[in-house]
């Protein structure tokens, strides 16, 4: 039963030590996954103004998001500038390289990406995305063909502005299976490896404590689904690390499989079907976000 792992690092702490952890558990269960990199300043913590929205209060609320992700981690880049991810350490993103994953951009700055995307234009987008990617490159000392956009915040003008770069695929939106996503003027664009299955903080609440996730989740994995499960190294890496390492040995003996991202396309992504990337809404998530059409 093929499934993948994208692993989205989006801030300082879950790159110092979440992604050395994941690295060993992974190693430990011999499985290789996609880690997607935020490599700019953490800003993450200037989504605390969100608070005075209702439902996303009841979101932190629910998924007790002090203890899980910690007050580093809500609020950086808020008393005091944010710390360069990259730059500090990007040795830990060339690590994970070397041990056989693959490994993309996330974002330059995530939370000016979740936060602005919907208003930039074409050339922005281009720019800010550029940024991260050539920074990326820079760390690796290689090519980078790949992407996830941050909070998956991607619609047709983000399709468009990352056509330039040449990618292999891109990992933007929610969805049930591959497809080469329209452009505007008549072609297709850089196939997208979607997402199809809930995130923890999606989910976890009232009606699903956290030690309840494993069983949830598996139950989800499908012959014949695209079967791609998003984790956080600030949640599956640090808090939940020995729950993450459980969910290893369970898939095993349910014998799913997991590959990367880039080793599900197949061989002439021509083959592809063509699809939509729009604007839509999800449960569980605040604000619009990408689905496939």
């Amino acid at each position: 039963m093929p499934a993948s792992l994208r692993i989205d690092v989006d801030t300082y702490r879950g790159t110092r030590e979440g992604v050395p952890r994941l690295l060993d558990l992974l190693d430990e269960a011999g499985v290789k996954a996609s880690f997607f990199f935020s490599v700019g300043p953490d800003n993450m913590g200037r989504h605390l103004w969100r608070l005075v929205k209702p439902t996303f209060l009841w979101k932190m609320l629910r998924s007790k998001a002090a203890s899980l992700y910690g007050w580093d981690i809500l609020l950086a880049g808020t008393a005091w500038p944010g710390r360069p991810i990259g730059r500090d350490l990007g040795h830990l993103m060339r690590e994970t390289r070397a041990r056989g994953h693959e490994v993309g951009l996330h974002a330059w700055d995530h939370h000016a990406w979740q936060a602005h995307t919907g208003s930039w234009s074409l050339e922005r987008l281009g720019a800010e995305f550029g940024r991260g990617l050539q920074a990326l490159e820079d760390i690796l000392g290689d090519k980078v063909d790949c992407s996830a956009a941050a909070g998956w915040r991607a619609d047709p003008r983000v399709v468009l502005a990352k056509e330039a770069f040449g990618l292999r695929y891109n990992s933007d939106c929610r969805g049930s299976a591959l497809f080469r996503p329209r452009l505007g003027n008549g072609g297709h664009g850089t196939p997208q490896v979607p997402v199809d299955m809930p995130t923890f903080d999606e989910v976890v609440g009232p009606e699903l404590a956290a030690g309840d996730w494993n069983d949830y989740l598996l139950k989800r994995f499908r012959p014949g689904a695209l079967n791609v499960y998003t984790l956080h190294a600030e949640v599956e890496g640090i808090a939940f690390a020995e729950d993450f390492r459980a969910l290893l040995k369970a898939a095993r003996e349910e014998d799913v499989l997991f590959l990367t991202l880039g080793d599900r396309l197949p061989a002439d992504p021509r083959q592809l079907p063509a699809g939509n990337l729009v604007r839509g809404s999800l449960a569980g998530r605040q604000g619009w976000l990408g689905v496939q059409a």
